[in-house]
Formats: structure tokens, sequence, C-alpha cells
């Protein structure tokens, strides 16, 4: 059976149960966001999932940045014993994900509609001013353009590709999430037949099943076989016709050890693909899950002196863009695809791109407020000497009480915990790799199990960087795909807080515990800092934008 309160509402008024995808090692941060953005309650995480309930419309769901895809929950509820059951009892007990509780599946169908009505008549109105022919860069409203012409619907199928949309995101974290025009073309497409299929009566509606196995089902059971018994029971249940190409419902289906899943997917193009990226680089989740942890004031100078294509610059500048933004690269191919970003994302008055290493910024010291950079890693990127002078430079650069967010390779993490620069006692990934589904454990109570790993005065050692004054405070460990790497944040200390010993006093380790709390995504209103200003720059080259 399913967990309590893992149903769907009855009205979207009274709040609905949603759950998005994340990238593994963000769930964290998606958590506070929908409960920062949207209000939400009853917040819970698994694996590559968070689920929550929320009052919010369409609109305001599509703002999130830190999640993959956004779903309506059919149902959540304990794995199938698969070891126990044979193949004829397997096909059983997935067609009893209908039939056991078909009410609920109606309530879902009907909450969709809703949801989908609502939109439609929000969206009549934003219409007059936006190009039918694509969405309005920025945006989030949904643009209902007309029915696709059979070269366009061609053109989307081809793109979809054999099983795109069946997996999960946190699998296929590739480098890269910017909107093709195919994928408009998709999502317009599909959000027309979704409005006309709020209209359709429940005997009309067609849909397909898009089915991910894992773990011993997986093995027992291919994906495609999953699928087709539950869109088998479906249509002998509701009397629905399955579509595979083109259909006005998706139920998506997500089978392992620790759970069963089952829901709806509200947009086709991942909430993680950016209208606003012109050439891909980091992915654009990771970004701005650094950028929310940096504590971006109103008013402050922010710098990534290693930008690349300017995915952090961008992800931030959109997310608080009262602010000073500066980016550093030596690669001109590099800040070239940083100034096509930062054109193509409106931001061209906001970010200052320069050319000049990284470890010779051609700025005073202390005049930065924030940094965040993902540090290159490689073969060509050497470990010890060139993280040391990077840092170096860094910390020289930033005042005191700023703070600095680095994206680590797991062997740039290992050298700065070795050397005596990291005192976060780090847990492996491996704690919620397949957690066993906890509804108690939400956000805001004492229990919460987070992948994150957070600095205490009892579980800190208070050891600092060996550039000197620069305190760890919190470190998530986060998938990119192939590899994994760390999110780390540190905070500038005056020396005079630091012991002759290197150590962070005692009385630092208060305020350090109040960076733990969650970052606000609003602007804040206090007064400016001193940095505000963009600080007199030395001879570096200023790439133009």
């Amino acid at each position: 059976m399913a967990a309590a309160g893992d149903e769907p509402g009855s009205d979207p008024a009274g709040g609905a149960r949603f759950f998005c995808t994340a990238g593994r090692g963000l769930e964290p941060f998606l958590m506070r966001e929908v409960q920062a953005r949207l209000e939400a309650t009853q917040v819970e995480y698994i694996s590559g999932k968070v689920f929550f309930t929320t009052r919010s419309d369409l609109t305001s769901m599509k703002k999130l940045k830190s999640a993959e895809r956004l779903f309506l929950l059919i149902r959540k509820q304990l794995p199938i014993a698969v070891p126990s059951l044979s193949k004829g009892k397997l096909l059983t007990e997935l067609q009893r994900l209908i039939n056991e509780d078909p009410g609920s599946w109606l309530k879902a169908i009907s909450l969709w509609r809703k949801l989908l009505e609502c939109d439609k008549k929000g969206e009549k109105v934003s219409q007059r001013d936006v190009n039918a022919l694509k969405r309005k860069v920025g945006g989030n409203e949904i643009v209902l353009a007309k029915k696709l012409k059979p070269e366009e619907k061609q053109m989307v199928e081809e793109s979809r590709g054999e099983g795109q949309r069946d997996g999960l995101p946190e699998d296929s974290l590739e480098q890269g999430d910017a909107i093709t025009k195919a994928d408009q073309l998709q999502e317009r497409g599909f959000q027309d037949d979704m409005v006309k299929a709020a209209d359709t009566q429940n005997q009309d509606l067609t849909f397909r099943v898009s089915c991910r196995c894992s773990g011993n089902i997986g093995k027992a059971f291919p994906p495609q076989e999953a699928g087709r018994a539950v869109g088998i029971a479906l249509m002998r249940k509701f009397g629905w016709k399955a579509n595979l190409r083109n259909p006005h419902l998706e139920i998506f289906m997500h089978l392992s050890d620790a759970y069963s899943v089952l829901g709806i997917p509200l947009f086709r193009v991942p909430l993680a693909s950016r209208t606003y990226i012109q050439t891909a680089g980091l992915r654009s989740t990771i970004a701005w899950a650094m950028a929310s942890i940096a504590e971006i004031k109103a008013g402050a100078l922010v710098l990534d002196p290693m930008c690349g294509l300017g995915t952090i610059l961008v992800e931030a500048a959109k997310e608080w863009p009262d602010v000073y933004y500066m980016g550093a690269d030596v690669s001109d191919s590099q800040l070239l695809g940083a100034c096509d970003n930062v054109k193509a994302a409106g931001l061209a008055d906001k970010i200052d791109l320069l050319k000049v290493s990284v470890t010779e910024l051609p700025l005073p010291s202390q005049s930065v407020d924030v940094i965040i950079s993902d540090i290159p890693f490689g073969k060509k990127f050497k470990l010890g000497k060139d993280i040391k002078s990077i840092l170096q430079e860094m910390e020289r650069v930033l005042r005191d009480g700023g703070a600095m967010v680095l994206l680590l390779s797991e062997d740039h993490q290992r050298y700065l915990r070795d050397c005596g620069g990291n005192g976060i006692p780090l847990t492996s990934q491996d704690n919620i790799a397949e957690p066993e589904m906890n509804p108690d454990k939400r956000i805001g109570t004492s229990d919460t199990a987070s992948p994150s790993c957070k600095t205490s005065g009892s579980q800190c050692p208070s050891r600092v960087l060996p550039c000197g004054s620069l305190v760890p405070v919190e470190c998530f460990k986060v998938s990119l795909g192939k590899t994994d790497a760390f999110i780390c944040k540190y905070e500038k200390v005056h020396a005079s807080r630091l012991s002759p010993a290197g150590h962070h006093e005692l009385g630092a380790h208060q305020q350090m515990a109040a960076l733990q709390e969650s970052p606000h995504l609003q602007d804040s209103s206090e007064p400016q800092s001193p940095s505000a200003q963009p600080p007199q720059m030395g001879a570096a080259k200023e790439q133009p934008c």
C-alpha cells in the first residue's frame, strides 16, 4: 500500500502531491528550494527524487532551478519483493498497482486536468505579447502553438530517440542542458496535446507508459515488459487507448529495490534545460546549487575566476540580479562561449568578462564578496602546486567574512583534506544510494538525513586551508554523470579569529553554524557592502560582449 500522505489531493487549491527528479547529491538543494519557492510542505527525499505538497501552479513550479523533471504523484509505495515471486506473480503485482486502488488514478487524472485548465486560463492572457513560435526567453509561461506540421512531428520523434524519456536524469547527467529547436517543438506539441486532453473524456484518453527498472526487478523484468503489463491493466480498467507516438498522457514508472513510484510528467522538456543557455557547459542545476549556498547579497561583487562558458555566472545573475558579476578565463574559446551565453540570457549589463589568469587577478586585495568557481580537473591540471596557488590568489581578493564555493574533483578534495584543509567529515554518497523510504525524514526535523556534510562545533576540528584564512563550512558530494565531485563552501576569517596553531577559535563555530541555514532565494534588502562598486582593475583584457 502507498505510504500515508503519498496519494494525490483532490483539489489543487488544497495542495497536491508532486515529485521532482534530481541529480544525485542535489536532493538537499531541491528540498530547500521547494520550501522557499513553492512554500512546500511534507518535503522528503529518496535517492534522486524529492517529494512535496504544494498549492503552487505550473508557472511557479516551472521556476525550479535544481530539479530535472516535475511529476504529479500517482502512487509511491514499498518495492515489489522480486526474489520470492515467480514471473507470473510479478505480472500480477504490477497489475495491482492499478487494480488495487483505481481511485488514486482517477484523482490524479482529475487533478492533472485542473492543473492544465488553470494554466490554460493564465496562458490566454500572457500570449498577447509573446511570439507564437517560441517561448519567451527568461519567462516561465507556456506558449500554446498551433498543431505541429508533419515534418515537425517527424523531427520531434527522431530527436526523442529510443528510450530517451524512459530513464531518470540522475543516471544521465551529461554536461550540457541547452534547449534545442527540436526540444522546443516537442514541448509545444506536448503542451498543446495536454491542453486538448483536459477536455477529453476519460475513456477517450490516449497514453503511453515510460518505465525504468533497477536492482533485482530490473534483472527479472525488462522495462518494456513491465510497462506493457501496466499499460494493459490501464486499458482494461479505464478503457484508455495506447498511443506510443503522440499520447495525451504519459505515465512514468520507476521500480527499484527500495520503492515503486508512479507519476505524470507535467513538462516534456526537463526543467534543467534552460532557454537562455546558448552553449552548454557545466550542468545548470549544479551551477545554481553552488550559487544558492554562497549567500549572495544585493549589491555584492561576485567573481568566477575560471568561468569557462559562464554557466555559474548566468545562473546566479538570473536568480540574484541586483549584483555585480565578473568572470575571468585564459581561454579565448571559452570566453567566446561565455559571451554568447551572457548575451542570450540578456545579462550583458550585469556580467563583465576578462581574459586573465586565475593566479594573477587584476583586483585589489579584499575587494570581492563572493567567489564561485568550478575548479578544472584532468591530466593537464596538476595537483598540489596549481591548486595551492589558485586558492592563495582567491584568498587574497576575497574580503574577510566573504564566502567561496568551489566545485572540486575527488582528487582535489582529497588533496585539501589530506593537507589539513578540510575539517568537514564527508559522508559517502552510498548512504543515500537506495535508502528505504521514510516519510518521517522531512526537512526541518532533527532527524532529516541529508547527503550534505556540514560543520558544527562537535564535528569540525576547525582546521583551515593551507593558505591560512579559509575555513570549511559545508560540503556536498554530487554526481556529474560519469564521475562525482564535491561542492565545498569556505568562509574567509580574519587573522585575529585564528589561533596561533591555525585553528578556528571557538567563538567562530557559532557563526559557522548560522551559515548552515537554508539560503534565501529572494534578493536581500540589506545595505550594499563597501565592495559593491566595481573595483579598479589592472591591465587585464576585457572581453566585449
